[in-house]
C-alpha cells in the first residue's frame, strides 16, 4: 500500500471516525482504524462492535492499493502535528506503515487487517 494525500484531506475524516467512537476498548484492535486503499479511494473504518463508521476520501495519487490497520490516536496526532498544506506519503512495509511529509518521518506498527472485526 502506498499513496499520497494532502493533510487537510486526511485529517477531517480521521477526526470524524475517531471522535465518534473514541474511548478505551476491551479488544485492543478496536483502538485501531482499518485503512483500505483502492485505485481511487481511501476508506477509513472505525468500529466499537455496535456501530461502524466509514469515511471515504478520493485519492489523486495511488502507487499501490492495500489494506492494513493503524493505531487511531497515533495517526491522528501525527496528522495534527504536520503543517496545514503538507503532502503526506503513507507506505505499508511489512508490519509497519511509514508516514513521510517534508523532513518528517514516522513509523507506526500495524496489526493484520484480518484481525479487524
Amino acid at each position: 500500500m502506498k499513496f499520497i494525500i494532502k493533510r487537510e484531506h486526511l485529517l477531517k475524516p480521521l477526526q470524524q471516525v475517531s471522535n465518534r467512537l473514541s474511548g478505551r476498548h476491551s479488544l485492543h484492535i478496536l483502538n485501531y482504524l482499518l485503512l483500505q486503499v483502492t485505485e481511487e479511494h481511501l476508506l477509513i473504518t472505525s468500529t466499537n462492535l455496535e456501530i461502524e463508521i466509514v469515511a471515504c476520501v478520493r485519492l489523486k495519487i495511488v502507487h499501490e492499493p492495500g489494506i492494513t490497520t493503524v493505531y487511531t490516536r497515533k495517526l491522528l496526532d501525527i496528522c495534527r502535528y504536520l503543517p496545514d498544506s503538507a503532502n503526506i506519503t503513507i507506505t505499508q512495509e511489512k508490519e509497519k506503515i511509514l508516514i513521510k511529509s517534508g523532513p518528517s518521518r514516522f513509523s507506526l506498527n500495524t496489526l493484520p487487517a484480518t484481525e479487524f472485526p
